[in-house]
Order: C-alpha cells, then sequence, then structure tokens
C-alpha cells in the first residue's frame, strides 16, 4: 500500500529542492565530498569482490538525473543492467535525454515493478533519511529486499544525523539501518565532512577539507554494503 500522503510531501520538497544552487559544481567543498564519495564507492567495490560491473543488474532508487548510475560504467557495469527510478518525471526525462542507453522509469519505491531476486545491487543514496514515515520506509526496505538475490547487496549513502536548518530530513542511525534491513550484514564507514563547513573551505579546501573529515564526529554520512543472506 503507498503512502500517498508521504509521496506528495516528498514531491514537493524535491522539487523545492530543484529550486536550490547549494550543490553547485563551482563550489570546491562540494567537488570534494562528490570526488570523495567516488572514491570510496570505487574501494566499497572492489574490497567486496563486485568488480568488474559487467554482468551485474543494478538499480538505483531516487537516481535524479542519473549521475551516479551512470558513473557505474566506469567499474565496468553494462548500460543495458542499469535501471534508475525517481518520484519526479522531470527528473527521469533529464536522465533518459542524458543517459539513453540506461533505463529510467518513473515511480515508487514501494511499489517495484521487478520480479524477486532480480536486482544483484540497490543504490539507495539520500533515500532514507528523506522518508519521514516510518511505514513508507518499512515498505521501501521490504520491496529492496525482495527484488534483490541472495547474496545480493545494497549500496548505502545517506546522513546519520538530524539536520537541524532541514525538518524534512532525518538522520538514519546504523541501529535504524539495522532494524529496516534485520537479516543483511553491515559493513558501514562514516563519511562526508558536514557540508555546510565544507562549502565555506573556500581556497583552503584542498588541504583543510582532509584535516577537519579526520575528525569521526564532524563526518556526516554512512556509506557501505549492506549484504542479503544467501
Amino acid at each position: 500500500m503507498a503512502s500517498s500522503d508521504e509521496v506528495s510531501r516528498l514531491i514537493r520538497v524535491y522539487r523545492e529542492y530543484e529550486q536550490r544552487d547549494s550543490w553547485s559544481d563551482l563550489n570546491a567543498g562540494n567537488r570534494t565530498i562528490l570526488e570523495e564519495r567516488r572514491r570510496v564507492l570505487g574501494r566499497i567495490l572492489a574490497e567486496h569482490g563486485l568488480l568488474p560491473l559487467a554482468d551485474r543488474r543494478i538499480l538505483d532508487v531516487g537516481c535524479g538525473q542519473g549521475q551516479v548510475l551512470a558513473s557505474l560504467m566506469a567499474y565496468g557495469a553494462a548500460p543495458g543492467n542499469l535501471f534508475g527510478l525517481d518520484l519526479l518525471p522531470q527528473r527521469i526525462e533529464i536522465a533518459k535525454q542524458r543517459f539513453p542507453e540506461i533505463h529510467f522509469r518513473q515511480g515508487n519505491a514501494e511499489c517495484l515493478a521487478f520480479v524477486d531476486g532480480f536486482f544483484d545491487l540497490v543504490l539507495l543514496f539520500t533515500v532514507f533519511s528523506s522518508i519521514l514515515d516510518a511505514q513508507m520506509a518499512l515498505n521501501v526496505s521490504q520491496e529492496v529486499r525482495r527484488i534483490l538475490k541472495p547474496g545480493g547487496a545494497v549500496l548505502w549513502y545517506d546522513f546519520r544525523y538530524n539536520n537541524p536548518n532541514n525538518p524534512n530530513v532525518r538522520g538514519v542511525s546504523r541501529k535504524a539501518v539495522a532494524t529496516l534491513f534485520p537479516d543483511f550484514s553491515l559493513h558501514l564507514d562514516t563519511i562526508t565532512l558536514l557540508p555546510p563547513l565544507a562549502r565555506h573551505l573556500g581556497r583552503a579546501t584542498s588541504w583543510l577539507y582532509p584535516v577537519l573529515s579526520a575528525l569521526p564526529v564532524l563526518r556526516t554520512h554512512y556509506m557501505g554494503l549492506l549484504i542479503k543472506p544467501k
């Protein structure tokens, strides 16, 4: 059962985000955050024996305009094995234009139109921190579990802290992740310097970002794999 009120709220919030420019690529802090995330993503895939990605079917839930999903082609993923889902149809239209060889569709992750065990890997990047309704979160996690094959994995990247300046998100603790995926094995590390701080480092970003991000309390996200039992 889809959580219609929560879906409507999410669509409204995401549309508001589209009007903001806080994640401009012109900002050195934003670029460093993304570069760090790409580097860690590659390391995670390598350490868990998932490379190359050539034969693996991959779904990106909340794929936005498709950049993260398309970046997996650098690790050998075949575009015909890549699928992206997003609530906002305008995001999907842009993704289709930018990456026509990848499968994109608009939809709600509470009801995924794929057979059981279809995917080897599911990307969940800042998905559950945006869902404030507990039932919707449970619905999405159950669908993700269903469409993952035994031994498949979730590639997780999400806030671990609440944002006092944004009531539309909430941090997802390690305990909360374990509650959403109770029988999965969790391999999570902290990453990403507090974004508002990172964006204000200016010319000092290249040397100050690694210094500050070495402090665990300033790392705002978890990133890693959640592995479904075989």
